[in-house]
């Protein structure tokens, strides 16, 4: 939320405190001030100009040829705006003036005529277009009559203005007002804060001879009133109002709807304006399923039976808490005006509003909640603006259909309590000092005890806790000593979080770095690269189709950042994500699993002065997952078999990885069609269940004392079937070779020229090594010649 500086001024004395000085200290006590911004920095040389004279370009059909006064001349300027005419005051960007994005005006010529500067709209000067009012969105804003030939445009648009952009969390939404973030910076500096009284100007009846009204679900509608008012002229709003909305993120409408919306950023209570000519019996009901109505926005909806409703007469005029009906709008031609304040539940409004995929600022204030001591209080001041600043007669007696009137809260805890909870040494001053600052009663019951009584603006404090946050967040965190915790209990990691952490380490010392990925996908992204058969989780009411349904793989996420990467000249990645993927069970909540995946592009080794580089290929990857995998030394076998179980992988280059006959994960490069569609090129994943891996047995890494007796190397090759893999020789090796046959390398696999087809030659270096005495020539041959003949016998094989 944007709160202004100077309208905070209004309500608490600010003198010696500067914006970026406020802002610090708010974010220090616990509402975070995301940035300072002034609508006027970065520009210049921006001026009011009266338009004396407003004629045709001769040579456009769309130009005109203004003469303007800025102040110490008239200048020629050309403009194209089609709501440009004689006698207006207008936004002058001057020669050499800076305007939005850092555009820099000169003088020029256009289509013949000398255009010595430019006329401005305001989303030139840095006003938002989607608040910009709808009378200028095409064409130049028109300022007040009031405005002077050359003064700056700033001070008439409240441009130099510092705004205090609020990150409000849902527990603090009670700084969603101007009044709620005064108290909250009355606190933090130990200042009084002023609301003047309401004093209410009105004429004698009873809004009751007007309109009727009736809640039919009074626990959804604690309280629900209406004012009437009569004679209203409708018509654009003083600049100041128009100012302060545009600046807080709200387009104006005009003087009744932006007065509602200025008193709700006042007072944090929304309200709605009828047109009273066109309301005859307000009803607040349920809706009936399948009930439509026309919202403001012009779109028409389908209720159902959940959504709190007004009706007029049969007619729904309101989607409750959240947005009224066009065909009761205040328009030019309204007179008369019904006033609307309530108390809608904030469930309701949420999953109404969910429901819709309709957010307003009204139904933000209800589903966090309001101050329900102000509801009629916020309708009396809106009343008494519109009085003020139209002439209108405001109906003495207002109607009441329901009325909640909030308990104070009394919440007790003590002093011992407080300084055991914040490891602190404050005093009853202290405690004094800070419930002083923030407007709260205090009253002690004994030298320890005391009662804190919680006003209405400050909902979110119910208990024990509440009250001890409070107390340190105004006293000072920083006045808090660092202390080690006092516990005899000492904390360990579990097995499986070892071996995560051990995880993470070993893979980002192997070139990976960690991303972290959106959990929600489309159905079509959650169900790629799943390991197992299933269906995904679907949200029911997600924020948008691109994020219905929950992962079922972390590999999406990692080729979307890629893809980011790629997509900025950053060619070289590699990157990993540990995280939960989701699949959907037949009954109860969805089953969760612990995931790692891998994705890597480019190359490995960039090219050098002294080497050329190395581009990632299958056995990059492959290097590094066997390295990650044998330092976790599973008492099984490793073992890489192609698989075409994968859609989106490339059928001959993906491998499904296994420790014994435990399926753990697999590896690949990507489809082509899929490197298509993503415009990538040498692309290769990973994905494995850790859960699957964490809870295999490990025998740990044995660390063995250097032989002093001397290893032997033999050479084998053999002409063998293509179709045999790798694997499978080794397996068959090892288990003929014997105790004293300690590794199996392959070392060369050719194909080609003098191998018949079909065929490949492969050969293999094999260590034999006896750690208590030197092996002999005639114990190795005999080795050899058993190797020899269980891979003759077994695979059919050619000794070379």
């Amino acid at each position: 939320m944007l709160i202004s500086f100077e309208w905070l001024k209004e309500f608490i004395n600010l003198e010696g405190i500067t914006p970026e000085d406020l802002a610090d200290k708010m974010s220090r006590t616990g509402i975070e001030v995301e940035d300072v911004v002034r609508p006027s920095d970065g520009m210049k040389k921006i001026v009011v100009g009266e338009v004396v004279e407003c004629v045709d370009h001769p040579n456009s059909d769309h130009l005109h040829i203004c003469q303007v006064n800025i102040g110490d001349e008239v200048t020629q300027i050309v403009c194209g705006a089609p709501n440009v005419a004689t006698g207006q005051k207008v936004i002058v960007a001057l020669p050499g003036a800076r305007i939005v994005d850092n555009i820099k005006i000169k003088k020029g010529k256009m289509r013949g005529e000398a255009s010595n500067g430019m006329l401005c709209g305001l989303d030139e000067i840095g006003i938002p277009e989607s608040v910009v009012p709808k009378a200028y969105a095409d064409g130049i804003y028109i300022l007040p009559e009031d405005a002077t030939p050359g003064e700056s445009v700033f001070e008439i648009l409240s441009m130099n203005d510092a705004l205090l952009d609020l990150a409000i969390t849902p527990n603090r939404a009670d700084a969603l007002s101007i009044h709620g973030a005064s108290y909250e910076v009355g606190a933090i500096y130990d200042r009084s804060v002023s609301i003047p009284e309401l004093s209410l100007e009105t004429v004698s009846g009873n809004t009751e001879n007007f309109v009727k009204a009736t809640v039919e679900v009074e626990d959804m509608v604690p309280t629900y009133g209406l004012r009437y008012l009569k004679n209203i002229h409708v018509q654009e709003s003083p600049q100041w109002i128009q100012n302060r909305l545009m600046h807080a993120g709200i387009r104006p409408v005009n003087n009744i709807v932006d007065i509602t919306n200025y008193i709700m950023l006042e007072y944090g209570q929304p309200l709605h304006a009828y047109d009273a000519e066109k309301i005859k019996h307000l009803t607040v009901r349920f809706a009936k399923q399948d009930e439509t109505m026309v919202t403001l926005d012009g779109e028409e909806r389908q209720l159902i039976a959940e959504d709190l409703v007004i009706e007029n007469e049969g007619e729904i005029v309101a989607l409750a808490g959240i947005m009224g009906s066009e065909a009761v709008e205040v328009t030019e031609k309204t007179t008369d005006i019904i006033l609307e304040a309530a108390i809608f539940d904030p469930v309701h409004i949420r999953r109404t509003s969910q429901y819709h995929n309709l957010r307003t600022d009204a139904s933000t204030r209800f589903e966090k909640g309001i101050n329900q001591s102000d509801t009629l209080v916020a309708l009396d001041a809106a009343a008494q603006m519109i009085v003020n600043l139209t002439n209108a007669s405001m109906i003495e007696k207002p109607l009441i259909a329901t009325q909640f009137i909030p308990e104070i809260k009394e919440v007790s805890t003590s002093l011992s309590r407080v300084n055991h909870l914040l490891g602190s040494q404050l005093t009853k001053e202290d405690i004094h000092k800070v419930f002083e600052a923030l407007s709260f009663e205090l009253e002690w019951n004994n030298e320890n005890d005391f009662t804190v009584s919680i006003p209405p603006r400050r909902w979110d404090i119910d208990i024990e806790a509440d009250l001890v946050e409070e107390i340190i967040r105004i006293y000072g965190y920083q006045h808090l000593e660092s202390r080690l915790p006092q516990s005899s209990t000492i904390g360990i990691l579990t097995k499986e979080q070892q071996l995560e952490r051990f995880t993470r380490k070993k893979l980002e010392a192997l070139g990976l770095q960690e991303a972290i990925s959106y959990a929600l996908l489309t159905e079509e992204e959650a169900n790629r690269f799943a390991m197992k058969h299933g269906e995904a989780v679907n949200l029911d009411l997600p924020m948008s189709q691109d994020h219905a349904y929950l992962r079922r793989n972390l590999i999406q996420g990692l080729l979307k950042d890629i893809s980011y990467n790629v997509a900025r000249k950053n060619n070289h990645v590699a990157f990993y994500e540990m995280g939960t993927v989701f699949d959907k069970q037949s009954e109860g909540l969805p089953k969760e699993s612990f995931h790692v995946a891998m994705a890597m592009t480019g190359q490995q080794l960039e090219d050098t002065w002294n080497q050329k580089g190395e581009t990632i290929d299958f056995f990059t990857l492959k290097g590094i997952i066997e390295n990650w995998l044998s330092t976790l030394a599973f008492e099984e076998t490793i073992n890489f078999l192609p698989t075409t179980d994968y859609d989106m992988m490339h059928p001959g280059r993906t491998a499904a990885v296994y420790v014994g006959e435990h399926l753990v994960g697999f590896l690949g490069q990507l489809h082509p069609e899929m490197e298509k569609q993503l415009d990538l090129t040498n692309t290769y994943v990973a994905e494995f269940d850790l859960d699957i891996l964490f809870s295999l047995e490990r025998t740990g890494i044995i660390f063995e004392e250097v032989s002093k007796f001397p290893s032997v190397t033999r050479d084998i090759a053999l002409l063998i079937d293509e179709s045999i893999e790798n694997i499978a020789i080794v397996t068959a090796i090892k288990s003929a070779g014997g105790r004293f046959l300690q590794s199996v390398k392959l070392f060369d696999n050719y194909q080609g020229e003098n191998i018949e087809p079909n065929k490949k030659s492969l050969a293999y270096q094999l260590t034999f090594q006896d750690k208590e005495a030197t092996l002999t020539d005639e114990l190795i041959e005999k080795t050899m010649e058993k190797i020899t003949k269980v891979l003759q016998e077994k695979f059919n094989s050619i000794i070379r």
